[in-house]
C-alpha cells in the first residue's frame, strides 16, 4: 500500500475521504484523531463502514504506523478496490505535525497497560512477601511469568480478558 503524510492525508479528508484507525477500542478511546472510525485490525471483514461507496478513499493509521505496515494485505483487501493509503507514522506523526488530537484522560489507560501495571505490581509483592515471610510467595511471580510466557506464544490474554471485565473498562466493551 502507498503511505501518505499527515497533512496530505489531513487535505484527503476535507475531501471526503474515510479515516479508519485500526487499533483497539480502549487506544481509540484514550486519544484519536477526531475524524477516524475506530476498526480494529480484527474486525476489518464485517466493518460495513468500508464497504460504503467503492470510489471513497480509506486513510488507515494506528498509533505509530507499525501495525498498519504489518498489516498492509489485509487493509488492501478490506479497501476493496477503493483508493488506499496508509497514514505515515500514525497518530504519532498526526500529532508532531501539529494536527488536532481529541483526548479523553477519563477514559481507562489501554489494556496492554492496565496489564502491565497489574503484572508488576503482583510480581514486586511476590518478590517482597518470598523475602519477608515465606519462600512459597515466589509462586506467584512463577505464576505470572508463565502466563506472560503462554499469552506471548498464543495471543490469548487471560489478564487482559479479566481486566477488560472490570467496571472501570465498562464503555470499552464491544457487543
Amino acid at each position: 500500500m502507498k503511505t501518505i503524510p499527515p497533512r496530505a492525508a489531513l487535505a484527503l479528508l476535507d475531501q471526503g475521504a474515510l479515516l479508519v484507525d485500526i487499533r483497539e477500542a480502549d487506544e481509540h478511546a484514550r486519544e484519536r484523531i477526531p475524524a477516524a472510525c475506530c476498526v480494529p485490525v480484527s474486525r476489518l471483514a464485517d466493518a460495513p463502514q468500508l464497504r460504503q461507496g467503492a470510489s471513497r478513499t480509506l486513510l488507515f493509521h494506528c498509533r505509530s504506523g507499525m501495525r498498519t505496515r504489518a498489516n498492509a494485505a489485509a487493509l488492501q483487501a478490506a479497501a476493496a478496490g477503493c483508493e488506499a493509503y496508509i497514514v505515515e507514522g500514525g497518530l504519532d506523526a498526526w500529532k508532531r505535525a501539529g494536527l488536532p488530537v481529541a483526548r479523553d484522560r477519563r477514559a481507562p489507560p489501554e489494556l496492554n497497560r492496565q496489564v502491565q501495571v497489574a503484572v508488576g505490581g503482583l510480581l514486586l509483592l511476590g518478590t517482597a512477601l518470598a523475602a519477608t515471610a515465606s519462600p512459597w510467595f515466589l509462586l506467584l511471580p512463577g505464576f505470572l511469568g508463565a502466563g506472560l510466557l503462554f499469552a506471548g506464544l498464543s495471543g490469548f490474554c487471560g489478564m487482559a480478558r479479566l481486566l477488560a471485565r472490570m467496571p472501570w473498562n465498562k464503555a470499552l466493551r464491544t457487543p
